[in-house]
């Protein structure tokens, strides 16, 4: 079996990996691949474009044809698999739609937190579209500054700005809080005032494996 994972961010690997211990999958099961400048292009155009959707399509395609699944990680990108599913039958999966079902799923108020401003749109989209099935309330909130953190490489400032703002989410009556990008992971473990946060990592790896699995039931053999 083999899980491409497509990321914009190279710290994401990392959090793929510990993601994919937990779940039991090996590392020869996962490959990552990371175009740092498809996310840098979306911000400086302020929004995802028609032609970098279409750019990040091709790549998944082309990494569907060496793999069982792939998981697209970044959530600004998002949208583009929506046209890469239908030029391959191997599962292309966004980690945050997995994210948005599993948030949604008990219902109740879901607060969904993002560092990045060209991912709020696609992310309240995502999430909203969820809730109406769920019974669920979806309150998309921007953590202010927590991004520039990031892209100085202050982690731990950024991880603990993310942990904050689901603290205070808590406090003000949340249910459950979801990570909205995958580098925002690792915040969840510093959460003490409600459940531990949803993040993308898990979940994304979690609906490939099941993608991968139903496929196999179907007669198509991963190996």
């Amino acid at each position: 079996m083999r899980i491409t994972c497509l990321h914009t961010a190279e710290s994401n690997i990392a959090v793929f990996d510990a993601a994919a211990a937990a779940l039991g999958i090996g590392p020869q099961v996962l490959h990552h691949v990371v175009r740092p400048d498809l996310l840098a292009a979306t911000e400086h155009a302020g929004t995802l474009t028609a032609g970098i959707a279409e750019e990040t399509r091709r790549v998944l395609v082309a990494l569907a044809q060496h793999g069982d699944a792939v998981v697209l990680t970044c959530s600004t990108l998002g949208p583009a698999v929506e046209r890469a599913g239908t030029h391959t039958r191997v599962p292309i999966l966004r980690a945050d739609e997995a994210l948005a079902l599993a948030a949604v799923q008990a219902g109740g108020k879901v607060v969904v937190l993002c560092a990045v401003q060209t991912t709020l749109e696609p992310t309240s989209r995502l999430f909203f579209q969820a809730a109406q099935h769920a019974g669920a309330s979806v309150e998309v909130l921007m953590v202010p500054d927590a991004w520039a953190m990031f892209k100085a490489g202050n982690m731990d400032g950024y991880l603990a700005t993310i942990a904050q703002a689901a603290e205070r989410a808590y406090v003000a009556g949340a249910s459950i809080v979801a990570l909205g990008q995958a580098s925002m992971s690792g915040a969840a473990s510093l959460v003490t005032a409600g459940p531990a946060p949803l993040t993308s990592a898990s979940t994304g790896l979690r609906a490939a494996l099941d993608a991968v699995l139903s496929h196999a039931k179907r007669g198509y053999d991963p190996g």
